[in-house]
């Protein structure tokens, strides 16, 4: 792979007015105001990180968890630009490469979980369950729906991911006029790439990172072979992909230890232990009894908290320049796309980083709360997708029961153009999988609290 092929300026869809003249904004800085302006961004601001529904304006939601990937991303490609232009690695590396990277992954981090449905990794899981179980039971016609169904369609829908539906999210559903959605550049897309394998290859036991996961759906499957194309990565994943999945770890895992501590999950002294007994370096440990001791006489409220903040603020630049310099280290194979391992790779920054993890999912992740949330967000997801799935293999069709027409009319008009072009002039297997995709994109677009809401309102719940 090479850094002009990977920064491709090209967009899929067509050129649209306005372009040229006197914009003087590169491709990648007109991406990210599209980004920031679209409705499906905005929506992040009402979807789930880690605690569901939640009042306080202190936890993050998805839409906050996403700026701080952005802006980790982008950090870490304005210390490896710097360091590959420094160290010579790539002699045709350029200063204007080097602001290209940092804008894709500003970017890419805005998007990474632009298609994660209601209620987190949650809501995926509840998706994937319903079609495993409910599919088989579906009949259109008189006929039984997986038997009318292409077996790539069935893993599709099976195997639902929230990385894949971010794609046919910014590609199609977005931004409708053309059905280009966003239209963003193929460097921009490929970047957002964390797995490059279809639903039916995927599996968590592959020996690629790159393959544990569905990067794309059969509708998008086309897209996908562009973005490739273009960008040169054909089948791997592009070194910004990489970065971009070490922005989103080192994000998330401080993130979820500052709001499972404000939120009393577990306290200050629970927590430094934690740290001994997971194999946190001592220095990082020592660093943590020191900001306590000095938001204690500095007066602070609660030092505690105000140690914990802080800590995690200096832990994150820890593992940016980890991140980065396992990344300079591993430079040829990153560019080959034979790199397989987590980024952040030295010892104490790697066993730090695990430490965050666990003691957020040990503490958090499980606890009676959690759970709690999760067994309502199951009862109104699986209520929304009996209703609406069954109803959408009826779309267009001239004759609808009474419930079924009522219930289509929840679907968005958008929705439906989307469905209608993927069906225009095709088999009836297409056809099918186009109907449910529509219910599912319709489902999976809801934020927390309108699907609650209009899960409230159809049950008759006041």
């Amino acid at each position: 792979m090479n850094w002009q092929q990977l920064l491709c300026e090209e967009r899929p869809g067509r050129i649209e007015y306005g372009a040229g003249g006197s914009d003087l904004r590169n491709e990648f800085e007109k991406d990210y105001h599209r980004i920031i302006v679209s409705a499906s961004f905005r929506r992040l601001q009402d979807k789930t990180q880690v605690f569901p529904l939640d009042k306080s304006d202190f936890i993050r939601t998805r839409l906050t968890h996403s700026l701080e990937v952005s802006s980790v991303a982008r950090s870490l490609g304005q210390i490896v630009g710097a360091s590959i232009m420094k160290s010579g690695l790539d002699p045709a590396f350029t200063a204007r490469q080097k602001a290209d990277i940092c804008d894709i992954l500003q970017c890419a981090g805005l998007i990474h979980d632009i298609g994660n449905p209601p209620f987190g990794h949650f809501g995926e899981e509840t998706i994937r369950e319903w079609f495993a179980l409910q599919l088989p039971k579906l009949s259109y016609k008189g006929k039984p729906v997986v038997s009318l169904l292409r077996p790539e369609h069935l893993a599709d829908l099976t195997g639902f991911e929230g990385n894949a539906q971010g794609l046919r999210m910014v590609s199609k559903l977005d931004y409708p006029v053309h059905q280009d959605g966003l239209n963003l550049t193929y460097g921009v897309l490929s970047a957002t790439l964390k797995y490059t394998a279809s639903a039916k290859a995927a599996s968590p036991k592959s020996r690629a990172a790159a393959g544990k996961k569905v990067g794309y759906f059969t509708s998008e499957k086309e897209l996908f072979e562009a973005i490739q194309s273009h960008t040169g990565t054909d089948g791997r994943r592009s070194p910004l992909a990489v970065l971009l999945e070490a922005a989103d770890d080192i994000a998330y895992a401080t993130a979820d230890i500052e709001d499972a501590f404000k939120k009393g999950f577990f306290n200050f002294e629970t927590f430094r232990k934690e740290l001994h007994q997971r194999g946190a370096a001592k220095s990082y440990r020592d660093r943590l009894s020191d900001l306590y001791d000095m938001a204690r006489l500095s007066g602070a409220v609660d030092p505690e908290e105000s140690a914990v903040r802080s800590w995690l603020r200096e832990m994150q630049d820890v593992l940016i320049v980890a991140a980065a310099d396992s990344f300079i280290e591993h430079y040829a194979e990153l560019m080959e796309g034979s790199y397989e391992k987590e980024l952040v790779s030295s010892r104490t920054a790697a066993v730090l980083l695990k430490a965050l993890k666990t003691i957020a999912y040990d503490y958090a992740f499980t606890s009676m709360s959690i759970y709690k949330t999760e067994i309502a967000a199951n009862r109104i997801m699986t209520t929304l997708l009996e209703m609406l799935v069954p109803a959408a293999l009826l779309f267009d069709e001239t004759q609808t029961g009474l419930m079924e027409e009522k219930y289509l009319s929840l679907i968005p008009v958008n929705y439906g153009l989307v469905c209608r072009k993927a069906s225009d002039g095709r088999e009836l297997s297409d056809v099918l999988y186009a109907r449910l995709q529509m219910a599912l994109d319709t489902v999976s677009g809801m934020t927390d609290s309108y699907a609650r809401d209009l899960y409230t309102e159809l049950v008759g719940i006041r």
